[in-house]
């Protein structure tokens, strides 16, 4: 019985391991657009601001809105990018650090509210007054 046991637990605990190493092995899907990036579906860009090689999106879907910060021409070397959006007399949700597409996404219900958004590529910076009203 007690064979039994200890083989009992060996394969239970090899089955977890390859378990996890196929869930951890597979690299992350990179979204192939903004509106990809915010889950696709009925998102749609209502504004956009152009900070030299990265461009900032707003999309909208009729409850949440979504911004992320493109690069125009992705590479392999990472840069300093940014998203952020935030509601009125709430906080910021944001997503920044180095990447090599994107930023974001960073998701708001706003539904009847006005929001604040933008984002950064390197030193380049936008921040929008409170608009978008009612969207």
């Amino acid at each position: 019985m007690r064979i039994f046991t200890r083989a009992g637990v060996l394969a239970l605990t090899s089955a977890a391991a390859l378990a996890g190493s196929l869930l951890t092995s597979a690299p992350a899907q990179a979204a192939s657009s903004p509106i990809a990036a915010c889950g696709g579906g009925k998102y749609h860009v209502i504004d956009r601001q152009p900070l030299g090689g990265a461009t900032v999106y707003l999309l909208y879907n009729g409850t949440t809105n979504c911004v992320v910060t493109w690069r125009n021409k992705p590479s392999k070397k990472k840069v300093f990018l940014k998203a952020i959006i935030r509601r009125e007399r709430q906080n910021y949700v944001v997503d920044s650090g180095y990447f090599t597409t994107y930023a974001g996404p960073v998701k708001l219900k706003a539904k009847g509210y006005c929001v604040q958004w933008g984002g950064d590529y390197g030193k380049k910076k936008y921040t929008s007054k409170l608009e978008h009203c009612g969207k």
